[in-house]
């Protein structure tokens, strides 16, 4: 019932024809120079590996399935790469192999605007996306932070900061080109916003961490800008009346944006970045979208529930300057953090638990993070229940990593018994592998394999990943 995956943890490096075939059909595309392989070879977690055997840059779908049916041939692994923002070791070549770098797939291919689609190729990354199609009046809304791929982003069933009220990359995703392990190419869903014919096989490729197939272009949903945006920040006496005020705006169904959480300590990290003056309490970080008068209306309500719990100091945002600042403070809080202790490296998880039970996630992780003495910083997306944790670590002191993944383990395993999950955002990559277990249990994890292993008999893609080496 339990066989492992047939290939072994043991690194498969391509052996000096493939990479000569490689460089034959690639040229300067396929490189081996240490500086890029290194580059390559490391994303935002605190994971060390070894590099990969050589990065190719594609540019099209055709460049990746020339480079799988080597794989293929050659029995090697295939880690796809966007701009290396993920946060879970998602790209490191634990078992050697090639990097596959999607980011010159950076092309818009169709844009349909009466019927709300985009098709992009997976190097495109949002922000890009939104300033490309900016004059049709619609917008692209998932904003995981990271200015990331599309495809990347697809691949690990990114949301961000708009979920409370967009959804994420699950929900926004109509279909997919994915290039197989034996470089076979499969296209999934339509251009219909919904579809019952057969199995869902872009949801099965959304979210499965390149371990299924390389997603090389990917159909998505549009929404109309819109007519109105009015973001506010609003500061408490403590993260509880936050947590209480979000809580109770999301029960009473204000279709509010986004609702974002930031600590004294975040807040102190972005004041030092960005030069802001935001005062050092635990504050929420608000947008509505509607028409003038609705989004008033959301307003007003939410003021009126912020001060029930001593909310103060609320701030308004209207121009899109202003917007612009405070947002970019915000998707600036993990390198403001990381330079707040200098040289060091951040050991990050998040979690994601029913909105009735975040204030007792995210009281009992804070007193235990205090405890600690480690230094540390939380944001959230508290409007869906999911929230940050980062641990500042000094990479030459072992026993504040083992501080740090004691309370990351804690901080899980409280997600689970308040019946949330081990990631709402970041995956599970090799960080979270024996949490994915606690979550799903073996049976349902014993599916997951079966699928990889039918997919990708040889286990080529992105091994390692999820599932253990």
């Amino acid at each position: 019932m339990n066989a492992p995956l047939p290939a072994s943890a043991l690194p498969r490096n391509a052996p000096p024809e493939m990479l000569a075939a490689l460089k034959a059909r690639f040229a300067e595309r396929c490189s081996t120079a240490m500086a890029v392989r290194e580059q390559h070879g490391r994303d935002e977690s605190p994971i060390d590996a070894p590099p990969p055997d050589a990065v190719v840059f594609c540019e099209s779908t055709d460049d990746v399935v020339a480079v799988m049916q080597l794989a293929d041939r050659y029995a090697v692994p295939v880690i796809p790469f966007g701009v290396g923002s993920s946060l879970e070791g998602h790209l490191l070549a634990v078992q050697g192999g090639i990097s596959l770098d999607l980011s010159r797939m950076n092309r818009l291919l169709e844009v349909r605007p009466d019927d709300l689609i985009v098709t992009v190729q997976a190097g495109v990354t949002r922000l890009q996306l939104n300033r490309e199609i900016k004059d049709s009046g619609l917008f692209f809304p998932i904003d995981p932070g990271a200015d990331a791929t599309l495809g990347g982003m697809s691949a690990t069933r990114a949301s961000g900061t708009n979920a409370v009220r967009y959804g994420t990359m699950r929900e926004n995703v109509l279909g997919l080109t994915v290039v197989m392990a034996d470089g076979t190419v499969v296209r999934t869903g339509t251009r219909a916003r919904k579809s019952s014919a057969g199995y869902d096989l872009t949801r099965l490729m959304v979210g499965s961490e390149g371990t299924l197939g390389v997603i090389t272009e990917v159909t998505l949903r549009l929404y109309p800008l819109p007519e109105a945006v009015s973001a506010a920040v609003c500061f408490f006496p403590s993260i509880a009346a936050a947590v209480q005020t979000t809580i109770q705006t999301i029960q009473m169904g204000v279709p509010i944006a986004r609702c974002e959480l930031l600590d004294p300590n975040a807040i102190r990290a972005v004041n030092a970045h960005d030069r802001l003056g935001l005062r050092e309490a635990p504050m929420l970080l608000m947008e509505f979208h509607g028409s003038p008068a609705s989004v008033a209306e959301q307003a007003a309500t939410v003021q009126e529930i912020a001060a029930e719990h001593g909310g103060e100091d609320f701030e308004w945002a209207t121009t899109p300057e202003e917007r612009t600042r405070l947002w970019t403070a915000r998707h600036h809080a993990y390198l403001s953090a990381l330079q707040t202790k200098p040289g060091c490296r951040c050991v990050t998880t998040d979690t994601c638990v029913p909105i009735s039970r975040l204030a007792d996630a995210l009281l009992e992780t804070v007193e235990e993070a205090d405890a600690s003495g480690l230094p540390y910083f939380l944001v959230g997306h508290v409007g869906d229940g999911n929230f940050h944790m980062g641990y500042l670590v000094d990479p030459a002191l072992p026993e504040e990593r083992a501080t740090a993944e004691r309370l990351s383990e804690q901080l899980v395993q409280r997600a689970l018994r308040l019946d949330g999950t081990c990631s709402g955002e970041h995956g599970v990559g090799l960080h979270k592998q024996g949490f994915l277990m606690e979550e799903a249990g073996e049976a349902a994890v014993e599916v997951m394999r079966r699928v990889k292993r039918a997919l990708d008999p040889k286990n080529l893609m992105n091994p390692g990943k999820i599932f253990g080496m």
